[in-house]
């Protein structure tokens, strides 16, 4: 590992400093900044020829000035003769636009961004619970998708609750939590949102017996709450008698925080995929998990030239 170097933007630097920790490694002195006109400024301050470098930079709010530092930290190691870049972007941003629905006049900008990081010269990238496992077929270089789920595995089973139910808050999330349930081997449960004819409310229909239950609504990612929440709302009135939501990636935009505590949700567990804001550290129904460890464990694999699905077997 002695040719390993992993470096940060202003993304997250706290769990770049975990990651380096893990790995018993310094982490390397790069500064990010910016002009008094607002460019990004990128300055690799040691020496970085033939290292195998990992910039650690979600592209997570600011979006696109968390972006353009990634891209340009990413050449300016390309320029000082790195031997592979590997960027590891624990949450991936704009996944969410990943096709074109019903031929939308719309941008593909997960495509657009994987075009973005290719072109620049990232050799290698490493993302933790992608959207959409598809997108790794926008890249035409290697990516490596590692799963959040061991870690919310590990706390669900460490909370020791009776009677446990996993639930899936919706129809596109049914592969994620049918796993995780799997996992802990307990039933699944999936929440069905429909809106039964135009401009009428929506009706969440609850598959399965909840009543009784410690439900765990299983997700990728946790933006406005809003989903959650009323998903909470809909196994409460259906008689569950604890609702908990584990998710990866903490986005929080909006009026989340509000409404996780105007909700009848009980615990909101996250990880540290994206740094929480101010107001939701404050919010005594989140708490956040730490994936530096597991982060680290993929980055040490992929400099030791190891398999990283072993991870998770």
């Amino acid at each position: 590992m002695s040719k390993m170097m992993i470096f940060t933007g202003n993304a997250n630097p706290d769990l770049a400093r975990r990651v380096a920790r893990q790995l018993h490694i310094p982490l390397g002195d790069l500064s990010v900044g910016k002009f008094s006109d607002g460019e990004v400024s990128v300055e690799i301050n040691e020496n970085v020829r033939g290292k195998d470098v990992f910039l650690i930079q979600p592209t997570c709010a600011p979006s696109n000035d968390n972006l353009m530092e990634l891209v340009l930290m990413v050449d300016a190691f390309r320029r000082s003769s790195a031997s592979r870049i590997t960027a590891v972007i624990p949450y991936f941003g704009y996944a969410r636009q990943d096709r074109r629905p019903r031929s939308a006049r719309v941008a593909i900008s997960a495509k657009v961004v994987a075009d973005i990081l290719s072109a620049v010269g990232v050799n290698r990238v490493l993302t933790v619970d992608l959207h959409a496992d598809q997108i790794q077929g926008f890249f035409g270089i290697p990516v490596d998708n590692i799963y959040g789920s061991p870690l919310l595995v590990d706390d669900i089973q460490a909370q020791r609750q009776d009677n446990l139910l996993v639930v899936s808050p919706d129809i596109g999330g049914v592969v994620r939590a049918r796993a995780v349930a799997k996992s802990l081997g307990v039933d699944l449960a999936i929440i069905d949102k429909r809106r039964p004819k135009a401009n009428e409310s929506e009706v969440m229909h609850v598959i399965g017996d909840v009543e009784g239950r410690t439900c765990v609504l299983v997700d990728d990612m946790v933006d406005t709450a809003g989903t959650l929440c009323n998903a909470a709302k809909a196994l409460k009135e259906r008689g569950a008698l604890k609702v908990m939501a584990y998710c990866t990636h903490p986005i929080f935009s909006g009026r989340a925080i509000e409404n996780l505590e105007n909700s009848l949700l009980d615990e909101m567990v996250i990880t540290n995929t994206i740094p929480l804001s101010a107001a939701a550290q404050a919010c005594d129904r989140i708490r956040q998990l730490d994936i530096g460890p597991l982060v680290a464990e993929a980055v040490r694999r992929i400099s030791n030239e190891e398999s990283i699905s072993a991870m998770f077997r």
